[in-house]
């Protein structure tokens, strides 16, 4: 999207509903259970703006939003980047940042809705936890059930209100500031430094401090809606309300607080509000909230759209709900989600109680990103100081981050991370069993097997299967065709037909565009296709296929008619058949127990997801699924001797 006016409207409403509703509990986080102090509050001030300046600022309004993929954004785009270079170790950082951004999708939209509505107990003290509880699931619960008619509808409305927001809470902590303009020294990195080394127990306050930056990996992955000029343009504004409201709390708190013990259930975000602006500044909360719960629902469909396009993900349904590109929606994900979030209302309560359990399994996503980011930079030949730069900086930055997270892991933390690591399990199993299946499919030449097709074709002894019969391969040229498709031509059952056709489907780098190529094995009779799709495009292989198939009629390189007398007599059409092979390990072979352990769990990834027809959009009454075998490791080998 090009640099405008309304670009960067709508930039506000999508990229930084996450990190710009943080204001709301990241100092309430800081001081919570500590005695105010200029040391305490200057301390923290000062960390939360070289965060923002360091992390958010640097690393990905700078450096992550120039490693786009042809505009793309987040963990995979990345990947993709830099798969290229044909180095393995680099899908390990981006399944476990897919399955720790995912992770934090479970408490994001829990932690910003509660925060927001606690804030009727101010206006209304009377207002017990458990009917805050009630209000915040019945809002989960709206938002998730909206989510299968797209956002479209209500997106224009967004950025608006987004605007509003930031305005409010930048004015509001304005005026805080003229009132105590002391707490301007935080811009000095002393007083985050003193808090780290002096204060007692500093360091683990930097688990509150992390909150601040949270957005920062949403912010990456949503490049592609909005484009980095209309982020960075936007960032000025955003950074700079957000100073705003972290300076006004502060002073606030050096002015009225000091000395003092914080009181529990208190909000220093909504102490700045005069009372009778109460009902406004909670109800606009709300709203932005919300929007940044969309925000991360709809991340999270799309990260998860195109880990199944890169085949990291198990097949799932993806409902496209309107024209808009990149608006999709994943029934299975989005239901997930919701039990998930009403879970941690329930367990959590308060939005206090989740801020304890919040961040840690965003520094392993952010740290994952650094990985895959420093190696983008030394394959394009960067200065080596840039490169050993970049992953000196941000390694120790987030390491400490994700040290002071640790403390978290026994007071709720263990929920995201273990939900992570569930997650990449899963991942881990089904890309490790595609792995082990495209090791040991066998190829062989397609040179070898044109005269006993054309045998085939020709022996009327054997019952015609189809006019056309279409296998979906994995060869990846027209010079070789997969041994199990041949094992399925002739000798699972013979397979005669008047035309075969052997679609390979290839996903991309990129993250758009649709193409294919026709290689002719046997002129008018065998012909080897390519289809090759972007990372982030919906394979629609029947429909695609159909089109090739249209166009080669065109030509003249096929007859469209069908080949059985009768019904050539009439003009019908001629039909098709996809076979579908499943590949079944061999009942003989002598597998490792690690083996064991994959095939197992990718068998059972593959009961509970999407058919491969319906994943390539298949026509379901001309599609047959056949078990082929397939070994893996060496036959069991069994002492057999023959008597008389």
């Amino acid at each position: 999207m090009p640099l405008s006016t309304g670009g960067v409207l709508i930039t506000l409403g999508i990229i930084f509903g996450d990190i710009g509703t943080s204001p709301i509990y990241v100092m309430n986080a800081i001081v919570s259970s500590h005695t105010i102090s200029r040391e305490l509050v200057l301390g923290g001030l000062s960390c939360v703006i070289w965060t923002l300046i360091l992390v958010t600022t640097i690393k990905y309004v700078y450096l992550a939003l120039n490693a786009d993929n042809k505009g793309e954004g987040g963990i995979f785009a990345l990947y993709a980047l830099v798969r290229r270079y044909k180095v393995t170790w680099t899908v390990f950082p981006a399944i476990i940042g897919c399955a720790s951004l995912i992770a934090d999708g479970f408490i994001t939209p829990p932690i910003s809705i509660s925060s927001a509505i606690e804030g009727l107990t101010i206006i209304n003290p009377g207002i017990t936890t458990h009917q805050v509880q009630i209000m915040v699931v019945i809002i989960l619960i709206g938002l998730f059930i909206f989510q299968q008619f797209g956002t479209r509808v209500v997106g224009g409305i967004f950025g608006p209100v987004m605007l509003i927001w930031f305005t409010m809470i930048g004015i509001l902590g304005g005026k805080e500031i003229i009132k105590n303009p002391d707490v301007l020294n935080a811009l000095n990195p002393y007083y985050a430094i003193n808090l780290l080394t002096v204060y007692p127990g500093g360091f683990w306050l930097l688990g509150a401090v992390f909150l601040c930056t949270t957005g920062g990996e949403a912010l990456y992955s949503d490049l592609g809606h909005c484009g980095k000029s209309n982020i960075r343009v936007s960032w000025v504004f955003v950074l700079s309300m957000l100073l705003l409201s972290y300076f006004g709390q502060s002073a606030f708190l050096l002015r009225e607080f000091n000395g003092m013990h914080w009181p529990e259930g208190k909000s220093t975000f909504y102490s700045l509000m005069p009372h009778w602006f109460l009902p406004i500044g909670v109800a606009v909360a709300a709203l932005a909230t919300i929007i940044a719960s969309q925000a991360l629902i709809t991340g999270c469909f799309t990260l998860v759209n195109e880990a199944i396009k890169l085949r990291l993900w198990a097949n799932l349904k993806v409902i496209y709900p309107t024209t808009h590109r990149g608006q999709i929606y994943i029934p299975a994900i989005n239901w997930v989600l919701l039990a998930g979030c009403i879970v941690v209302v329930m367990v959590f309560e308060r939005s206090s109680n989740m801020e304890a359990a919040y961040g840690l399994a965003i520094t392993i996503n952010m740290l994952m990103t650094t990985a895959l980011l420093t190696y983008l930079l030394y394959v394009q030949r960067k200065p080596a100081i840039v490169v050993w730069g970049v992953a000196l900086v941000y390694v120790v930055i987030e390491g400490v981050f994700f040290s002071s997270n640790l403390l978290k892991f026994t007071h709720g933390g263990w929920f995201t991370f273990l939900i992570a690591v569930v997650l990449f399990l899963g991942m881990w199993v089904f890309y490790l069993a595609r792995q082990l299946r495209k090791k040991h499919i066998e190829f062989v030449e397609i040179k070898d097997y044109i005269a006993p097709i054309k045998d085939l074709m020709n022996d009327d002894t054997i019952q015609k299967e189809a006019n056309n019969l279409v296998y979906m391969s994995m060869a990846n040229d027209k010079s070789h065709i997969d041994s199990n498709i041949i094992y399925s031509i002739f000798r699972k059952r013979p397979k005669r037909a008047d035309i075969y056709w052997f679609v390979h489907v290839d996903i991309t780098n990129e993250p758009y565009g649709a193409s294919y190529s026709v290689d002719t094995v046997i002129p008018r009779r065998c012909f080897f296709v390519r289809l090759s799709f972007g990372f982030k495009v919906d394979h629609k292989v029947n429909l695609m296929f159909n089109k090739i198939v249209e166009e080669m009629v065109a030509n003249g390189e096929v007859d469209e008619l069908s080949h059985y007398p009768s019904l050539r007599k009439h003009n019908m059409p001629a039909d098709f058949k996809f076979i579908l092979l499943n590949s079944r390990v061999a009942i003989d072979d002598a597998l490792t127990p690690f083996d064991q352990f994959i095939i197992k769990g990718y068998r059972f990834i593959k009961s509970i997801s999407l058919s491969t027809a319906e994943d390539f959009g298949l026509e379901l009454t001309n599609v047959e699924e056949e078990m082929v075998p397939i070994t893996v490791a060496p036959s069991t080998k069994i002492q057999l001797q023959r008597v008389k």
